[in-house]
């Protein structure tokens, strides 16, 4: 009997427990939006009760019913909510709670539980008083938006121009002047040449805040000018999620299109990756291969030349819908009791298909002619046809955190793997009147495969040092990323008066790259903050230092096709080139290796950065707030590789064994002013020095073809001309003037003007000496400086009338005039080609600077009827996009009007339910580069069609 009221009591507490709810919230200083650890917190009458953790946050577990919370601080007033409704089972998160000094209002203070829940104040706040010029979206406004993914979410932040439908950029600068970190740990993207990762791969419901910093203070990375975007993921829901979502994408001139086209490829393509039926043949990498020539049986050498895969033409099919998909479950749970902890995780998993078709793809090459009374370009090359792209995302994100009242502990790990497939075919008509050009016809195929993958670790550890105001924050993570693009193929077949034929020097001989890149990048940082009093009011002092490693190895080896005996007449079919007739050595064609030994294409760098700083943020006076900080970081990388002349065996050529190609030791100071001219308003003034190094890819003597545009990126160690082949960082000092205005509900009214002066920028330039080919490469250019002025505002559109008070409008404008004093070299060259009646100036553009970004939105918010709508115009003014000297014009990148509709629509009792449609490019505009040059009509550099897309969708969460 004792046994069986044992168990029976033990039944009936676990009954009890589980019939219990929870109240979990948030508290935070009103006057600073920092969190407050230690606040008592008591669900009056009754015994239940807690005190805030590290983070601020706080759990009660108790019976339903509606209660009244008390949250008490020393140094703040009583606040109570009441009316907080508890649901057996189910988590009541009352959001953010703000405390006020209590100077300012004596007796206790009295809120609802639903006027807490809807707030998205605390990052208004944080705003208003952060030590740089940001913008930012908190969880709150992602949940009420239903924006399914960060970079629907990034469109509502003020500044922030879309690319590509995947990167941000800011201020109209792009990614050499952009940075993305995430959990504020730097991050490579998919990639490995960008600063900024896609954002389309991020879950909303598993971000905590996304955060533009306009500005450089002391503890960020100095590598970036325009802004710095961190995504912060959630460690600790605020309750249960379990959510699924599918969606699906037309573009009528993309999807479920007959004329699409492919090839085989590999039979986990659909999985983002190759299965090795695109591997290099065995044998392909030695230093001599099987050949006629090579002293190989022909039984050896036939057997090499099969061993490739025979596919060379693209074929068409019918596209599907662009489709997507993806579940994320994340919870915080409550260990025994609230002294051992409590344990958070997320996970989220997702899978993407996109389908890509233009019909009239157009890339030109262009030239002045020496006349200067003639102003008219002609064409060197002219390449268009059809291209198809199918590209396959699939994304992972876990994350598992453990806290104390004093400790919090999170690991998370991503995992991102990406495979793009393309063919095209394209007619390539080549002027024999132009300079350095031989003159001919040819139809080719190109069939590719890029395959990307992305892991990544990261652990955190944040810790509060007893009562006296020390806290310290570490992490470390680990990437590994690679890029590979197996069997690159291109099939040109020279067209004459009389048959196709292969020669190669019109379209050239069928070729085969093989492209591999690898890097791991090693981060680790510590920031101690020590709150203290200056003055009877809050201060910080923040010192801490960060260390980076990366390392890469890239490789490209090419082949071709050669002919025993000579080429003989072929029909215009790819895929009849490689039957067994035709190889060897029953016929005559064979490969053979382009690659030296050494290989010019092969090379390993290596970075390292190590990173302090000390940063003081103090009241001098009332109503004025310093920042003054240093950062000093030691960049050094170094470089393995050689260039073609000393890999052919001349040993005048350059040859580099792990020798610094970079080491710079440079300290960035920066001084932030913050004077509160009213309570909601703020003039800032900020000046600091930042930086912009060359890539791996830039400070190498690297030669890489793009296969489809048959345009060559040559490295910056090559010295050419008059480029000495010495590429060295850029760096800029910028000032920043701002005044703003907030108002209620999330509104805001800004006017920002801001000055940057570049030493040295790094451009991407058109090499004047490569006439038979269109090369390129990086290059330091003249200093440069901008002006720039920006326009804020984030408005309801309520003082026109109360019913349009769920309407509101948010608009971002930047007016920039940008000057490069040219280098000799540069004006020279141009002054070669000036035409009649023109005056060439020996300053110009600063390339990749838009003279104006605009960003607009309308947008339709009611949380009582579950609807969320938006729409979106951006637009950047003409840009330079590569510079160009002498023979070859400045390419300019057109203005691309992008307008975009999305509406969202909650469903059922709880909104569980959301429908998702949105319309893209609604204008149907064209994304084009132009050549310029002195009243001569522009000339097509690139030019594709995106054509117009909507999409569905719909999610849920149980």
């Amino acid at each position: 009997m004792r046994q069986l009221l044992t168990i029976l009591f033990i039944l009936t507490a676990l009954f009890a427990t589980a019939q219990n709810g929870t109240i979990r919230g948030t508290v935070i200083e009103d006057e600073s939006g920092f969190t407050v650890i230690g606040a008592n917190v008591l669900v009056k009458d009754s015994d239940r009760g807690t005190v805030t953790d590290l983070d601020g946050q706080f759990s009660i577990s108790i019976a339903p019913g509606t209660y009244s919370i008390q949250i008490s601080y020393i140094g703040f007033q009583t606040l109570t909510v009441s009316d907080v409704e508890v649901v057996a089972g189910e988590v009541n998160a009352l959001g953010e709670i703000r405390l006020g000094d209590d100077t300012k209002q004596l007796q206790e203070v009295v809120v609802t539980g639903k006027a807490i829940r809807t707030t998205e104040a605390a990052l208004m706040t944080i705003k208003k008083k952060a030590p740089a010029m940001l913008d930012g979206i908190s969880s709150a406004r992602m949940q009420l938006t239903g924006d399914a993914t960060a970079v629907e979410a990034a469109k509502r932040v003020t500044g922030v121009s879309i690319e590509g439908g995947k990167y941000v950029y800011v201020r109209g600068l792009g990614d050499r002047y952009s940075k993305t970190t995430l959990n504020g740990v730097d991050i490579p993207g998919l990639d490995p040449d960008r600063n900024t990762i896609q954002m389309d791969i991020f879950p909303t419901s598993l971000i905590d805040n996304l955060v533009v910093s306009k500005n450089f203070t002391a503890d960020m990375p100095a590598d970036f000018t325009g802004g710095l975007l961190n995504i912060e993921t959630k460690d600790f829901p605020e309750e249960k999620l379990i959510s699924a979502s599918v969606s699906l994408g037309y573009n009528p001139q993309m999807n479920l299109t007959n004329d699409f086209l492919t090839y085989d490829g590999g039979g986990t393509d659909f999985l983002g990756f190759d299965d090795g039926s695109r591997a290099l043949p065995n044998g392909a990498g030695s230093a001599n291969i099987p050949t006629p020539i090579s002293g190989n049986s022909s039984e050896e050498v036939g057997q090499f030349i099969r061993s490739f895969n025979p596919e060379l033409g693209a074929r068409r099919e019918t596209s599907f819908l662009d489709y997507s998909a993806s579940v994320s479950l994340a919870n915080q749970l409550t260990l025994n009791n609230e002294k051992e902890g409590k344990l958070g995780y997320i996970l989220s998993l997702s899978y993407r298909n996109d389908y890509t078709y233009y019909d009239d793809v157009f890339y030109g090459e262009y030239q002045r002619v020496t006349d200067p009374a003639d102003y008219e370009m002609i064409y060197a090359n002219d390449q268009f046809g059809q291209l198809g792209e199918q590209s396959i995302l699939i994304g992972g994100l876990a994350g598992l955190a453990y806290k104390t009242q004093r400790s919090k502990y999170r690991l998370t790990a991503m995992r991102l793997q990406n495979g793009e497939k393309r063919a095209g075919q394209f007619v390539i008509d080549n002027n024999g009147d132009a300079i350095g050009q031989s003159g001919f016809i040819a139809l080719s195929d190109n069939l590719e495969y890029n395959q990307r993958s992305l892991t990544n670790f990261l652990l955190n550890g944040t810790h509060v040092l007893g009562d006296k105001g020390w806290e310290v924050d570490w992490r470390t993570a680990a990437t590994i990323s690679t890029s590979d693009d197996p069997d690159i193929r291109k099939t040109a077949f020279t067209v004459s008066p009389v048959d196709t034929n292969f020669v190669a020097g019109a379209g050239g001989n069928p070729s085969r790259i093989w492209r591999y890149l690898d890097e791991v990048n090693l981060v680790g940082k510590v920031d101690v903050t020590k709150q203290y009093t200056f003055r009877g009011e809050n201060a910080r002092l923040k010192f801490g230092g960060a260390y980076t490693f990366k390392e890469r190895d890239y490789e490209i080896l090419f082949y071709d096709v050669q002919f025993f005996g000579g080429s003989t007449s072929f029909d215009p079919a790819p895929n009849d080139v490689l039957v067994d007739e035709n190889l060897f050595p029953t016929g005559n064609i064979y490969y053979q290796s382009g690659n030296n030994i050494p290989n010019p294409n092969q090379y390993n760098s290596t970075v390292s950065n190590t990173g302090v700083y000390v940063s003081n943020e103090a009241d001098l006076f009332p109503g004025l707030k310093t920042i003054v900080g240093i950062r000093a970081e030691n960049y050094v990388q170094r470089h393995t590789g050689r260039d073609q002349r000393f890999s052919s065996g001349d040993m005048g050529g350059n040859n580099l064994e792990n020798e610094k190609v970079l080491d710079d030791l440079d300290f960035f100071p920066s001084v932030n002013l913050i004077y509160s001219l009213q309570e909601e308003q703020n003039l800032r003034a900020a000046y600091s020095r930042t930086i912009a190094r060359p890539s791996f890819k830039e400070l190498s003597f690297a030669q890489i073809l793009d296969p489809v545009t048959n345009r060559i990126f040559n490295g910056s160690l090559f010295s050419l001309g008059g480029w000495d082949g010495n590429l060295v960082a850029t760096r800029i000092d910028n000032i920043d003037l701002r005044w703003e205005l907030f108002m209620e509900g999330g509104q805001i009214f800004s006017v920002s003007g801001f000055y940057k002066r570049f030493d040295q920028p790094i451009e991407l330039v058109r090499l004047p000496q490569a006439a038979t080919s269109a090369e390129f490469q990086p290059r330091n250019v003249g200093d440069g400086q901008l002006f720039g002025l920006e326009f804020e505002v984030r408005k309801s559109l309520n003082f026109i009338t109360p019913a349009l008070a769920d309407f509101s409008f948010s608009g971002n404008v930047t007016v920039v005039e940008s000057q490069i004093d040219m280098t000799d070299a540069e004006f020279n060259n141009r002054q070669l080609f000036e035409r009649e009646g023109q005056t060439i100036e020996n300053t110009r553009q600063m390339a990749g600077q838009a003279p104006y970004v605009i960003n607009a939105g309308l947008t339709y918010g009611n949380r009582d009827n579950g609807i969320d709508a938006g729409l979106f115009y951006n637009v950047k003014g003409e840009t330079l996009q590569i510079v160009g000297t002498g023979l070859y014009p400045d390419v300019y990148f057109q203005p691309f009007h992008s307008l975009n509709f999305s509406f969202n629509k909650k469903l059922g009792a709880e909104q569980n339910t959301t429908l998702d449609f949105g319309i893209n490019n609604i204008l149907n505009d064209e994304v084009e580069s132009f050549y310029q040059s002195f009243e001569a009509t522009p000339q097509v550099f690139n030019r594709v069609n995106p054509g117009v897309s909507v999409s569905v969708g719909i999610s849920h969460k149980f």
